[in-house]
């Protein structure tokens, strides 16, 4: 299993956290995503996956569910 941490901006509530969840949940080998919710700043998103994660198809993910992901 793999963990990978993302910062996400723009995400304001539940309903925010649950567009995120949802679009990465839909990667390949995404097993667990949880949110810690920062209303109005940055938001940390945990991802479990059977191994690393594609980094556009992440970024395109965020972006689907109308967020940005932050570089590292």
């Amino acid at each position: 299993m793999t963990t990978t941490t993302l910062e996400v901006t723009g995400l304001t509530c539940g309903n925010c956290v649950r567009h995120v969840t949802e679009e990465l949940t839909g990667l390949d080998g995404v097993r667990e995503v949880t949110v810690d919710l920062i209303a109005g700043g940055t938001s940390t998103v945990t991802v479990t996956s059977d191994g690393p994660l594609d980094p556009q198809a992440v970024r395109e993910a965020v972006d689907e569910a109308g967020y940005e992901l932050l570089d590292h």
